[in-house]
This record gives structure tokens, C-alpha cells and sequence, in this order.
């Protein structure tokens, strides 16, 4: 079994990127996730990657908060152009990340919180992925 890792964002994207990350609709949706011990509704921007005709969430930063209640709830919703959808998750297993991991490096890893995230922890089983599927379909 993989130990968990987590490596904090850099302060200025928690204290102010994530504030702002909203504005970058064409980029960023929120997640909204219920938190596994208050059952509160969590929210936090994220990536939706689109790979091979699927949509993952991968975080660059390990084992999230978002990670742990969305692997608790299984189900979330996704904020993305103004319109709320809920969806199901299911983790991907760890040796399945590597060809999403390129994608979303190949998408995103210009971004250089990404890189810099991607090149410390390089190993797949320390980014968490989760294909998620809409409930409306």
C-alpha cells in the first residue's frame, strides 16, 4: 500500500489564487464535495480534465482534503460555466494514471504550480485521479 503524501500549495494560490480562480471559467470549475466528518458542503476550485472521451479530476498536490471526502462521499457536484451538475467518482487505480497524468501535464503543466507540484512528487500513486460521470446521464 502507498503512503498518503500531501504537499501544501504555495501560499499564494491558497491565500489568493483560489479566490480568484473562479474568474477563470474557461479553466477552473468548482467542486463542492460533503465533508466526511461535518457533512458540510466543501468547495474548491479544480481542473476537469477531458481525456479519451472521459473527465477526471488528478490533483497535483497529493492527498487533499477535497481528495479524502470526495474517496468518503463518492459523489460530488461540479461547478463549471454557470451551470451546477452532480456526478459519481471512482478512483483510478494507481497503475491506470500514468496516460491521464500525461494529459493533464500535457493541458496544465505549463501552469507553474503544476510543474513545479508534478516534478516533487513524481510518482503517479501520489496524485489521486477520479474519473467522474454525471448522475444526469
Amino acid at each position: 500500500m502507498t503512503k498518503h503524501v500531501y504537499r501544501k500549495p504555495p501560499w499564494f494560490l491558497r491565500a489568493i489564487g483560489n479566490r480568484l480562480a473562479p474568474l477563470n471559467r474557461d479553466v477552473v470549475s468548482v467542486l463542492s464535495v460533503r465533508g466526511r466528518k461535518s457533512g458540510q458542503l466543501r468547495s474548491t476550485p479544480v481542473v476537469v480534465l477531458d481525456h479519451d472521451g472521459e473527465r477526471y479530476l488528478v490533483t497535483p498536490y497529493g492527498d487533499t482534503e477535497w481528495v479524502r471526502n470526495l474517496r468518503a462521499a463518492g459523489e460530488g457536484q461540479i461547478k463549471q460555466h454557470g451551470r451546477t451538475e452532480e456526478f459519481t467518482a471512482v478512483e483510478v487505480p494507481v497503475d491506470q494514471r500514468p496516460p491521464i497524468i500525461e494529459a493533464y501535464l500535457r493541458k496544465y503543466g505549463r501552469m507553474p504550480t503544476v510543474a513545479r507540484s508534478f516534478a516533487q512528487l513524481p510518482d503517479p500513486a501520489h496524485h489521486p485521479t477520479f474519473r467522474i460521470t454525471s448522475k444526469a446521464a
